[in-house]
């Protein structure tokens, strides 16, 4: 078994997205709009643009994410999604991408455990742990 993030969005999602499968390297897998939702389940016209279901691969990993078609759905309280990078300076970069437009709350910098950490919040709500495998120097 392999726990996968879940992500929802407020008719963000497909941007969201694109914007970490750029960040990331990753490749969007499947991406189902809410208009091909069956009849029977009622989608507000405003929402059949919005996505009911994306799934990306990043790495070894997945991510998923979908817009909340039935109602809003509150921020990100409690958790984070934690991504370690090979080296500091490729950590560094998907930082510097996740930010912009964000909020930091721990600035990237090396730390007693490794080359590189920090923590923040993107421009569409999600909060982020971003680190390196890289050993911390000296």
């Amino acid at each position: 078994m392999t726990p996968t993030p879940y992500l929802f969005f407020n008719g963000q999602c497909a941007e969201a997205i694109a914007a970490y499968a750029e960040i990331f390297g990753g490749e969007i897998l499947e991406q189902m709009p809410a208009s091909g939702m069956p009849p029977e389940i009622p989608v507000a016209e405003e929402r059949k643009g919005w996505i009911m279901h994306s799934r990306m691969r990043i790495g070894d990993g997945e991510l998923m994410a979908s817009d909340n078609i039935m109602g809003e759905s509150a921020q990100m309280d409690g958790s984070s999604v934690m991504l370690s990078f090979p080296t500091a300076a490729e950590g560094k970069a998907a930082f510097d991408q996740l930010a912009e437009g964000g909020e930091i709350q721990m600035a990237w910098e090396p730390t007693f455990w490794s080359a590189g950490f920090g923590t923040l919040t993107d421009r569409f709500g999600i909060r982020w742990m971003i680190g390196t495998d890289e050993p911390p120097q000296g």
